[in-house]
Formats: C-alpha cells, sequence, structure tokens
C-alpha cells in the first residue's frame, strides 16, 4: 500500500504522461537507423539514432506527432513509434513545417492499404518540392538583382572587364582594400598606411572607381567575390 502510494505520488510529481495517439496501422516505408536496439526503445537511443535531442522528442509528443510509455521514469518508445518518428525526422530533413506534419500524419492515420499511405507520403514530398522550387526561384531572383547591383556602372561608363579592375589595383590600394574588408574605418585605415585622412579618402575613392561600385560596401562585396580580398 505504501509502495503503491509513493508511486502515485512519483507520477503526478512528473506531471501527466503523453497522451497517446492512434495507432497508424499503415506508414509509408523510411528506413530506420541502424543504432536502434530491439524491443521497445529508451529515449536516449531513440534520440541518438535520429539526431535530435530529448527536448525535441518531447516537443514531438506534445504537439501528438509521437507518444511513449514508461519503465520507471524513463520514456521508451514501441516499434510503431520508432517508425513514426523515421517519418518525422524525414520530414523535417525536407524542411516541413510541424504543421505540415501533423496534418500528414493525420491523414496516414486514416489511410487503409500500404499503396495509400505510399501516395499520401509522395503527395506531401511533392507539394514540399513544388515549395522549394518556388523559393529557389525567388533566391535565384534576389541573386540576380544583387549581381546586377555589383555590376551596374554608373551613367556613361562603357564596357568593363573585372580582372582588369584587379590588375589595376596598386599595392597600397590592395593594402587599403584588405583593411577595409576587415571593417576598419577611413581614419584608422591612415594610421595603419601612415597616411592622411584625406589621402586615405583619395586612396579608397580610386578603389571604388576601379572596381566600378557605387561605394564603399559595393566595392568590398566586389573584391571579395573576385578574391582579391578574403574575409
Amino acid at each position: 500500500m505504501a509502495d503503491s502510494f509513493k508511486q502515485t505520488l512519483t507520477q503526478g510529481s512528473q506531471g501527466a504522461p503523453p497522451r497517446p495517439r492512434a495507432k497508424m496501422p499503415f506508414l509509408p516505408f523510411i528506413a530506420l537507423p541502424r543504432e536502434l536496439p530491439p524491443g521497445r526503445v529508451p529515449i536516449a537511443d531513440m534520440a541518438n539514432a535520429f539526431g535530435v535531442t530529448h527536448r525535441t522528442l518531447h516537443f514531438y509528443e506534445e504537439k501528438g506527432l509521437i507518444s511513449s510509455s514508461r519503465i520507471g521514469l524513463m520514456r521508451v518508445y514501441d516499434a510503431s513509434e520508432v517508425m513514426q518518428m523515421a517519418v518525422i525526422n524525414v520530414c523535417r530533413e525536407t524542411g516541413m513545417a510541424v504543421a505540415v506534419i501533423q496534418e500528414l500524419m493525420n491523414e496516414l492515420c486514416a489511410v487503409e492499404s500500404q499503396h495509400t499511405a505510399e501516395a499520401v507520403f509522395r503527395s506531401a514530398l511533392a507539394a514540399r518540392k513544388r515549395e522549394l522550387s518556388a523559393e529557389m526561384s525567388t533566391l535565384h531572383r534576389q541573386l540576380q538583382q544583387v549581381a546586377e547591383l555589383l555590376d551596374s556602372n554608373t551613367e556613361g561608363d562603357g564596357p568593363h572587364n573585372d580582372n582588369a579592375a584587379e590588375q589595376a589595383l596598386t599595392d597600397q590600394e590592395l593594402r587599403c582594400l584588405a583593411l577595409m574588408a576587415e571593417g576598419l574605418s577611413t581614419q584608422k585605415i591612415a594610421r595603419h598606411l601612415d597616411l592622411n585622412e584625406s589621402e586615405a579618402k583619395s586612396i579608397e575613392a580610386s578603389i571604388i572607381t576601379k572596381l566600378r561600385a557605387n561605394n564603399r560596401f559595393q566595392a568590398i562585396t566586389k573584391a571579395v567575390l573576385l578574391g582579391v580580398v578574403q574575409v
């Protein structure tokens, strides 16, 4: 009686156990990690096998994606939960949002065949692929805009060659450019090169002109892209 009462108190102090979710008889086939031990898997082994933290597993339980049972105070996962975790982990690696994974798992709960489970999973992956393609398109467009800004000429400039600009930089300009890339102000650059501030400003202006940049920042960015300086 005393032991039973003590056990009740212990469970109460740990909070309510995770709410069990419906078992999924059919799941898409995902290869399981080889590191998993046979039988019910302790939380430490589960985390290590899938490369996640205990906190992540707790979070998935809170979201109803997986559930666990207990051996004493230790969380353990049965084979079906391990298989669900494999699906969840793959989805997270593709960048799917947790809310999307929740919808997917709800759909998988209702399927009545392995073929349907695979089809539902492929549909989710296809949707994610479309999202990634759209994101890539946006990134490419932004990259093109940045490149155009970096390569833009002032009005009246003719054709140019970046390699020629690089070669036209003097040794002093290269030293100044390296200091600019380190984030030093014109005043500090002047002290490093034993110049007065006016001379340092003149060198910076020459660098900006030779790299066909519009400002100090663009000149540094172009120099980095060309490999003239390292950051």
